[in-house]
């Protein structure tokens, strides 16, 4: 089994039933595709290919503008609405103390009531309003969800990106696995849970493992399944 990197591993099956060796590859458990939230013109990117990167820092940002006008937009029809509240709160009170001197009716002091309620109403939906333009102006920014490695860049600054789209490819640190392709004769052969034997590199490392996913289909190229093997403490493994 030839190696041509030390992140590639050879699996050898514990199994009697299944004999044989495999060149495989350690992966990160948890492989993600990062991309905004929020559409835009790609300012900045400050991730490269292989970069080691740690939760919460900026990877790549949007241009915020069009967003913070929308934020402020958001933030004025808030004092608006507040305003529009405060005076239905004072008109509330005045007619209260008035129905108390029997100055007016309770169907008059009712409609004041509701035209509170309506107000208050306005209010909370422009703080919502608010609220949202606020995070969509946060979403500019793209950050890493916790630490890894950079495997892989997908969009250049000057760039226009969709929601959605990707932008890096990112490894999590954690847990890993040993991904390799079995024949299809092998495969049925194979269950989860199953123990097998990594070496690693020039074949001074073993680790341990089990068949944690075993591929549903065959690669319509290579007829070969897919079978990623969870590693025991790995974590350590490029």
């Amino acid at each position: 089994c030839s190696r041509d990197w030390s992140s590639d591993v050879c699996s050898s099956d514990l199994d009697l039933n299944v004999q044989g060796e495999y060149a495989a590859e350690v992966r990160a458990r948890i492989e993600s595709r990062l991309s905004f939230r929020v559409g835009g013109k790609i300012l900045v990117r400050q991730a490269e290919a292989g970069q080691r990167v740690q939760a919460g820092q900026v990877l790549a940002e949007v241009d915020v503008q069009d967003y913070a006008l929308a934020a402020q937009a958001a933030q004025a029809q808030v004092i608006g609405a507040r305003s529009q509240r405060d005076l239905a709160a004072a008109d509330f009170k005045r007619y209260e103390a008035l129905l108390a001197q029997n100055f007016i009716s309770a169907a008059e002091l009712e409609r004041r009531s509701a035209t509170l309620k309506a107000a208050q109403a306005t209010l909370d939906q422009a703080l919502a309003q608010a609220q949202s333009q606020s995070n969509q102006a946060g979403y500019a920014k793209l950050m890493a969800t916790s630490s890894g490695v950079i495997t892989g860049v997908e969009a250049e600054p000057g760039q226009v990106v969709s929601a959605g789209q990707p932008v890096v490819r990112f490894a999590q640190d954690g847990p890993r696995d040993a991904v390799f392709a079995v024949p299809e004769h092998v495969v049925g052969r194979l269950k989860l849970g199953q123990k097998m034997t990594a070496t690693v590199g020039n074949g001074n490392q073993t680790v341990q493992g089990h068949v944690r996913e075993i591929g549903a289909s065959a690669d319509p190229a290579t007829r070969t399944f897919t079978v990623k093997l969870g590693l025991e403490k790995a974590e350590a493994l490029p």
